[in-house]
């Protein structure tokens, strides 16, 4: 694993009841004994950005490539991508795990499209945890009612810059060990980075959607 992601570190920042995780039984039998299901059936990820798949109520199995998408419409898909599992989604796309090479791969429907989105599962619940921490705990400037020097226009350009410099350092980290999440400005991840540093991304009761929406 790329990355060394524990069950503990994600429950100490989301709680066990915002972590999803998929039972080793969901997975075809040529992927349940590899690292990628193992560590998404005992660690897991966070929700809120990436959405795990749940698995079929009658069969228990997670649906194929095949089940969602005509894996013969994506030119540059392997020939065995339509009986890879489908593990999660993510913006558009559905996210299936390789078990061969351990890869995630991003199915965009809409765009015909396929791309290696992460060298293996730890990358994915890396990104989706730093991502989603940072939807959950960043603070405004202004939060605290106090005047800035140029008004609240300041306080707002000095805060999505801040912003916009910690999605930066997101996509280079994570890049410096695994390149595929951030390779181009055309990745899931990337888009969900800008919408980030726009502040499109922040919901419910964090600080950040407290001081946008108020």
């Amino acid at each position: 694993m790329l990355f060394d992601v524990t069950r503990g570190e994600l429950a100490g920042i989301f709680g066990e009841d915002r972590l999803a995780t998929l039972p080793v039984t969901a997975f075809p039998p040529a992927t349940a004994d590899t690292e990628g299901a193992r560590l998404l059936a005992t660690v897991g990820a966070p929700t809120g950005t990436l959405w795990l798949r749940e698995p079929d109520e009658d069969s228990g199995r997670l649906p194929l490539v095949q089940d969602v998408v005509d894996a013969e419409d994506f030119e540059d898909a392997s020939q065995d991508a339509g009986e890879w599992p489908v593990i999660g989604w993510l913006l558009n796309a559905h996210l299936a795990l390789d078990p061969g090479s351990g890869k995630v791969h991003a199915f965009d429907a809409d765009e015909e499209t396929v791309q290696a989105l992460h060298a293996d599962v730890s990358s994915l619940v890396q990104v989706t945890l730093r991502f989603q921490r940072l939807l959950e705990e960043f603070t405004f400037s202004g939060e605290d009612g106090e005047d800035s020097e140029d008004g609240e226009d300041g306080y707002e350009e000095a805060d999505f810059e801040r912003l916009e410099r910690e999605v930066g350092r997101i996509r280079q980290e994570t890049s410096s060990i695994d390149p595929l999440p951030f390779q181009d400005d055309e990745t899931v991840w990337s888009v969900v980075g800008e919408e980030i540093a726009m502040g499109q991304r922040f919901k419910g009761n964090s600080p950040g959607a407290r001081s946008l929406h108020g």
